[in-house]
């Protein structure tokens, strides 16, 4: 059980719930569209299993998700925490702009991007655009796999063929998914390289696409400049 504040405040009830450690962020991941265990795992890699066990038991005695055939769904009540969550987001990519190297994961990295690739926006069929960490030495290389409606990622090689490779430090990378810094700019200061033709070259960014927040964000900044 949370510790109360001893507030009848709604926000200081809503905190009794929410402000436990990793509570949030397993929202943000069902908020995502993850539903079962093993992928929420992989949205909050450094939280154990067993503390992820316990926060989702209290989510689900507070009523704020369900769990059903193996899959952990949000409520109506837990639907209705999208735009905090969002804009806590945007808050944090506005105004917290530093995060340490103890913040990067290749791992997480890849995995929300796959979360957020514009399938739309690739070619028909089976394309695979490989990803290189040039400044990693384990899980240096990954594949992104994208057929149709469908999104992969490997750390080993899948035996497709490439149609481009992109190459850059994890801690850019990163940069460029998060919005700090558009793929151009990366480009023309040679942060990040493309190998590919020049018009796969030209493609590749509304390939990889960038976070929600991201786009969240620059929604807001271009509706206060209208």
């Amino acid at each position: 059980m949370a510790t109360s504040y001893g507030q009848f405040c709604p926000l200081a009830k809503a905190m009794e719930i929410l402000d436990e450690r990793w509570t949030i962020l397993i929202v943000r991941e069902l908020l995502l569209g993850s539903t079962r265990f093993n992928e929420l795992r992989r949205g909050v890699p450094r939280m154990s299993p067993a503390l992820l066990s316990k926060r989702l038991q209290a989510l689900e005695r507070h009523g704020i998700i369900e769990h059903t055939d193996g899959e952990y769904r949000l409520t109506e009540c837990g639907r209705d925490l999208h735009a905090a969550v969002m804009s806590l987001g945007v808050w944090g990519l506005r105004w917290v702009e530093d995060f340490g190297d103890e913040d990067l994961d290749p791992h997480l990295l890849m995995w929300d991007v796959r979360r957020t690739v514009p399938t739309a926006a690739w070619p028909a069929g089976r394309t695979c655009v490989a990803v290189e960490f040039t400044d990693l030495e384990r899980a240096r290389r990954w594949w992104l796999v994208v057929s149709g409606g469908d999104v992969d990622t490997c750390d080993y090689d899948p035996g497709y063929e490439v149609s481009a490779t992109v190459r850059a430090t994890l801690r850019t990378l990163t940069r460029v998914w998060r919005g700090d810094v558009s793929w151009d700019q990366a480009m023309r200061s040679r942060q990040v390289e493309i190998l590919a033709p020049r018009e796969t070259r030209a493609a590749v960014p509304d390939w990889f696409g960038r976070s929600m927040l991201a786009d969240a964000l620059a929604a807001e900044s271009s509706l206060s400049a209208r």
